[in-house]
């Protein structure tokens, strides 16, 4: 697989290569060289820490990541589908 180096020195991973190693947008890489070849492996993925809280619209105790909240009409949306 052939790739090209940018005017800003970009370098494209071709998307079969990103795919098979799970590599995606905002993904850090490790970048070193290798005699005459750069190599770039993928750094591992920090894991979410999970904390205990009280959701300050239900009361309910929640689990929650960090992330985006997640609302209970876009549960229900999600679950008309299911079978």
């Amino acid at each position: 697989m052939q790739t090209r180096v940018s005017t800003k020195g970009q370098v494209v991973i071709p998307s079969v290569l990103r795919r098979k190693l799970g590599i995606e947008p905002g993904d850090p890489l490790e970048a070193k060289i290798e005699g005459d070849r750069i190599v770039l492996t993928p750094r591992p993925k920090a894991k979410r820490k999970l904390r205990i809280q009280t959701s300050p619209v239900t009361g309910l105790t929640v689990i929650s990541t960090g992330g985006p909240q997640i609302t209970s009409p876009m549960v229900y949306a999600a679950l008309e589908d299911f079978p």
